[in-house]
């Protein structure tokens, strides 16, 4: 049994599957326009309708099949989704004339949704068309100042529609509202991380048993999580790590010795000379990853020659990842990550993704749950693209550097000050732009180098971090005092969404 997901484009579709199955729901994302046999094999108890970057007045907008609806089952409506709903049982959907983006409250709210709830209920609206007359036999359960129409129910109290989107950290009591959902739809909740565990195995043997499987490993927790699921799983696998010249301060030998003690066959390859004069001049942050991309898997290849055949090459990708390259259909692309957007056609491996639909704290559970020990799995996230991407403009050796001793120094002070485990993420950004300064009664024109740490559940939604002012005022000065080269220390207040975590 489970809950099925219509993708419809949304940048958070599967944000919304993640939430569920933080409420112990077993949930599958299916595309908007799946076949009802397709969705019928996952024994649906309820469907969610996500929202999507479409208007239910494109003519090329996904739509459920028209058969879906009809089997009576207990239905969530999200944005686009409440819309397509109210249209589709004959209400009005109009073009409001403006968009509305952003923090809402709720004036009013009942019904089984609002359950339990009380006081002020903040919500994260994003849309441009508004439902501007019900389905007959509907009602509105929800109001905000700006729209009348926030939320509505039809008369079985089956059939929900909310404008806003609960999935997302904006929305405080998003999560009791989709647990209202469950409730009133009857859908049993008994999803286990150890269930995570297991459909990992049965697609690895699956697809893999009796193969050789060429493993791209950066000692992060998703590739080391995935070494190890290998290994559970009785696939023959050899673990490649590529220094590309990218890394933080120290961070090859961590690697090696992390996962050495840990019983991995690590084989790391040099490559760091090849990965800087492939991104010799280029600024641009997209073609940067598209670059890194395609050095990676020239260097797989060159490997697999050397120790393969191969049939299977292994990737930590996660849904972020995906889903910020596009991956769900009629979403934007975001920016491209170099194991998804920037892989060519003809890869010469199959590739082997079993944590392609899992979120950053779901990987770390399995390793858990696989004996990964603690310092890997609990290491901040880290882009495959490395400090090239946290350099703004032309990547060389002497920014490289810069950076690494900048990053080095706010990392180490976080895990001084007890601060590390209490961030998702935490980075130092090399820009190009230059400040004047004073060291002593000399003027120096130095870089400006910006700090960023924020905090997270998933990746797909952050706020950045509010770290004490007496910890960013040691950093500054600390920082300037140890590298000449930087002149002045900004730090990022932007959350996600407007903004990336990252900057490129």
């Amino acid at each position: 049994m489970s809950v099925v997901i219509l993708d419809f484009g949304s940048q958070y579709t599967h944000l919304i599957a993640r939430r569920l199955r933080e409420l112990r729901v077993y949930t599958v994302v299916l595309p908007g326009g799946a076949a009802p046999a397709e969705i019928e094999r996952h024994q649906p108890e309820a469907l969610i309708l996500s929202g999507g970057p479409s208007s239910v007045f494109d003519p090329g907008a996904v739509r459920p099949h028209p058969e879906v609806l009809e089997r009576g089952l207990p239905v969530l409506g999200i944005c686009y989704g409440m819309q397509f709903l109210a249209q589709h049982f004959g209400g009005r959907v109009e073009r409001s004339g403006r968009a509305e983006y952003g923090k809402a409250l709720l004036t009013s709210y009942q019904g089984p949704l609002f359950a339990g709830l009380e006081g002020e209920v903040q919500v994260w609206m994003s849309h441009a068309d508004a439902v501007t007359a019900l389905p007959p036999g509907w009602q509105v359960v929800a109001q905000t100042a700006e729209n009348p129409v926030a939320a509505i129910q039809d008369a079985s109290g089956r059939l929900f529609g909310v404008q806003f989107h609960p999935e997302v950290a904006h929305t405080p009591k998003g999560m009791e509202i989709l647990e209202n959902f469950l409730a009133a739809a009857g859908v049993e909740r008994s999803w286990t991380p150890g269930h995570a565990l297991d459909a990992a195995l049965d697609e690895v043997r699956a697809k893999a048993a009796g193969e050789r499987v060429l493993l791209a490993v950066s000692g992060g927790v998703d590739s080391s999580t995935l070494a190890l699921l290998l290994a559970r799983a009785g696939v023959e696998h050899s673990a490649v790590f590529v220094d590309h010249g990218l890394l933080r301060l120290g961070e090859r030998e961590e690697v090696e010795r992390a996962l050495s003690a840990a019983g991995v066959n690590l084989i790391t390859v040099d490559a760091r000379s090849r990965f800087l004069k492939a991104l010799a001049g280029v600024s641009d942050p997209e073609q940067k990853r598209k670059i890194i991309g395609r050095e990676f898997i020239a260097v797989f290849k060159e490997e697999a020659r050397r120790l393969g055949p191969f049939r299977f090459l292994a990737q930590g990708t996660l849904y972020p990842d995906v889903i910020e390259s596009a991956g769900g259909a009629g979403a934007a692309n975001i920016k491209s990550h170099h194991n998804v957007g920037g892989l060519p056609a003809e890869l010469g491996f199959e590739l082997l993704e079993p944590f392609r639909f899992l979120f950053k704290d779901e990987v770390r559970e399995l390793g858990l749950l696989l004996g990964l020990p603690d310092t890997i799995r609990l290491r901040h996230p880290f882009p495959g693209p490395g400090l090239a991407i946290r350099i703004i403009g032309p990547v060389d050796e002497e920014k490289l550097e810069i950076l690494r001793r900048a990053d080095d120094i706010f990392i180490s002070a976080l895990k001084d000050h007890g601060l590390y485990d209490e961030v998702w993420q935490a980075l130092a950004v090399l820009t190009p732009v230059r400040s004047v300064g004073v060291t002593g009664d000399e003027r120096r024109y130095g870089y400006v180098l910006a700090l960023r740490a924020v905090t997270s559940s998933d990746g797909m939604t952050a706020d950045w971090a509010r770290l004490p002012h007496e910890f960013l005022d040691e950093v500054a000065r600390k920082i300037p005092q140890r590298i000449p080269q930087i002149g002045r220390v900004v730090y990022d207040l932007t959350s996600k969404p407007p903004g990336t975590i990252e900057w490129e």
